[in-house]
């Protein structure tokens, strides 16, 4: 029985070693590439704080205001189309625009600037309202109690260092006319004493 046994066991072993031997040099199935590791996905850059936005009530703010202007100065718009009308010829234009400013605002500044401008104008020998005289009495009335503290017009603080020259000018000027007119009289008189003398020589 036990020889029977073994028997069968030889056969069964006979009929499966072919597909043992087959199974053992069948080569193993190739692997598959490996699908490439996704690369890590970027991290998002923070995004930046949201701006807070208060309400808050805007400054109230004069519509004319011109924030450059110092507190003591007034609105040179009159002051400044004058200085153009006169830098054209308009002479007549610019002393109606130096009256306006005056009358824009009665402060001394302003009553000081405006009158240096117009004097300057009566100064000029071309324009209508020449009268070198006048020019000189409003400069140094204007001049004896100049403004404090204020900040002057540029053109005007110029205006008024051409005046004081001008002024100095004409007096020197109307000082030599005086003296040629004195000295003119002088000689017409010696003139009319040596024809006296030469009718009273020639009469003897």
């Amino acid at each position: 029985m036990s020889r029977l046994r073994f028997l069968v066991l030889a056969a069964v072993a006979l009929v499966f070693l072919p597909l043992l031997a087959a199974c053992a040099t069948t080569p193993e199935p190739a692997e598959l590439p490996r699908a490439s590791a996704p690369a890590p996905a970027t991290a998002p850059s923070p995004e930046p704080d949201p701006e807070l936005t208060l309400n808050l009530p805007a400054p109230e703010v004069a519509p004319d205001c011109n924030c450059d202007t110092p507190p003591s100065a007034v609105d040179a718009t009159f002051l400044d189309k004058g200085l153009a009308a006169l830098n054209v010829g308009e002479y007549k234009e610019a002393v109606n625009y130096f009256r306006r400013y005056q009358r824009l605002e009665s402060s001394a500044g302003v009553d000081w600037e405006a009158g240096i401008a117009i004097a300057y104008v009566k100064m000029l020998p071309q324009g209508p309202y020449y009268n070198w005289r006048a020019s000189r009495d409003s400069y140094v009335r204007l001049m004896r109690e100049p403004p404090k503290g204020i900040q002057l017009h540029p053109q005007v603080v110029l205006m008024r260092d051409i005046l004081a020259i001008l002024v100095d000018l004409h007096t020197q000027i109307d000082d030599l006319q005086r003296e040629t007119a004195t000295l003119s009289e002088t000689l017409e008189k010696r003139e009319e004493a040596l024809r006296r003398l030469r009718e009273l020589t020639l009469g003897q």
